[in-house]
């Protein structure tokens, strides 16, 4: 059964899409058609929005779930009176924690994603600049400031996770590919080293990485599933025989990957 799902904010909908999302993922049986309606500040724009939840409401024959985190009551309002199921999270969680408290909230628009603090915003944008200079083995020369450097075969991860661990928690992330004469080796590249300390590995099951790489380049030698596994099989040896410490990133999120790696390791989780 198809349910239609609004994401509606007066900023970006980050933050309505990320507790939506969290909810309907323990629901398995509706398959969920998103929408997501950001910068609703203004009543004009909350009536847009009231216009098209109700159309949607009316195609489908089933009225919509609307996840909201507006800060205005006039547009709250304008919305609750749309033709759907409207989930308030400033409504379900402010009031309480006002009287919880003993302090009004500021109902300032855009606190949670915004530039407020330009110290750790500064610092954020940094750890992501710093992590796309230094993906898949560039930029090897500033290593020295790299807080983790993973390591793996190549599409196991590590490009997504590294960017994810510099957008979410502001971490310099680099990261670096163990090619075939490192495997066939089974030594780590000189330039890895001196920083073995930082290093953390990803590893992936030989057939969703064969899958991976027949969608990039299919009916290749570098894509088929025997070298696929001597890959996986190489990598994790090396990995073991180094004491690097690896996950296996097959069945995992990039968001459980990272926080993974935060957990385990040092490193300072920064929160924006």
């Amino acid at each position: 059964m198809k349910r239609s799902v609004f994401y509606v904010s007066d900023r970006t909908g980050i933050t309505a899409e990320m507790l939506g999302q969290s909810l309907l993922s323990q629901f398995e049986g509706p398959q969920f058609e998103r929408h997501t309606l950001p910068f609703v500040d203004n009543p004009e724009r909350a009536r847009e929005a009231v216009e098209a939840i109700d159309r949607t409401a009316d195609a489908d024959g089933i009225r919509p779930i609307v996840f909201c985190t507006l800060v205005n009551e006039a547009i709250r309002s304008e919305i609750r009176a749309s033709n759907a199921l409207v989930l308030d999270f400033f409504e379900v969680f402010i009031a309480p924690l006002e009287v919880e408290l003993k302090s009004a909230s500021s109902h300032a628009v855009g606190k949670s994603h915004g530039t407020g603090d330009l110290r750790r915003y500064t610092e954020r944008i940094n750890a992501i600049n710093f992590s796309m200079a230094h993906d898949d083995g560039l930029g090897t020369n500033g290593f020295g400031e790299a807080e983790i450097i993973l390591v793996g075969v190549s599409r196991s991860g590590k490009t997504p996770t590294s960017l994810y661990l510099a957008l979410q928690f502001g971490i310099k992330a680099a990261n670096y590919p163990l090619v075939s004469e490192d495997l066939d080796k089974q030594r780590l590249p000189a330039v890895l080293q001196p920083w073995r300390h930082k290093l953390w590995g990803l590893s992936i099951r030989p057939e969703r990485l064969h899958q991976i790489r027949s969608e990039r380049r299919p009916d290749s030698r570098y894509a088929s599933l025997a070298n696929c596994r001597h890959e996986i099989q190489a990598a994790e040896a090396l990995m073991r025989m180094q004491g690097i410490p690896f996950l296996d990133s097959t069945n995992m999120s990039i968001e459980e990957l990272s926080t993974t790696i935060l957990h385990q390791t040092t490193l300072s989780r920064h929160r924006y």
